[in-house]
């Protein structure tokens, strides 16, 4: 099985059963083997097999950050260096205080920026400390940067399958 092979039903239905998170019960493959008509062993197997060939990417818990106190999310932007982005993106992204980092086509003259990483504090003064550091590292191939605060969640989920 590789990532570009059609899935079997089975694996479909585990994914559909699984997208929206585990069930929230003692044993929750037991669970999942239940609605699905098979055993607990044949779930964990088939999505070991899913982790191992890339299909899945994880298993894991997805804390709340606004419940945890981590209520400041700033969407920080820096115009970098082309030749050095990707090395430098690789830094910013191994920061533990920055949890997406990407490298995105610029759009000028209006867009500027190149490199988005995207922190998570307590507060905007927080954010804005760790942006600070960020600079830090981007040196002398910083060429601009901002931060856009998040003010509402509009929509938080991963992909989701259709039936």
């Amino acid at each position: 099985m590789s990532p570009t092979d059609p899935l079997d039903p089975l694996d479909r239905a585990l994914i559909l059963a699984t997208q929206g998170g585990l069930p929230l019960v003692s044993r929750p493959y037991e669970g999942l083997a239940a609605q699905l008509g098979i055993d607990a062993a044949q779930v964990q197997a088939r999505l070991a097999r899913m982790l191992e060939t890339g299909l899945i990417r994880r298993i894991g818990a997805v804390p709340n950050h606004y419940a945890l106190g981590y209520a400041a999310n700033g969407m920080t932007v820096w115009d970098v260096d082309d030749a050095r982005i990707d090395a430098l993106g690789e830094q910013v992204g191994a920061l533990p205080f920055v949890t997406h980092c990407y490298h995105r086509p610029r759009h000028r003259p209006d867009w500027p920026y190149n490199l988005f990483a995207m922190v998570h504090a307590h507060d905007r003064a927080e954010v804005l400390r760790h942006a600070d550091r960020i600079a830090d590292l981007l040196g002398d191939a910083l060429q601009g940067w901002d931060v856009l605060f998040s003010s509402k969640i509009l929509k938080k989920t991963g992909l989701r399958l259709k039936d």
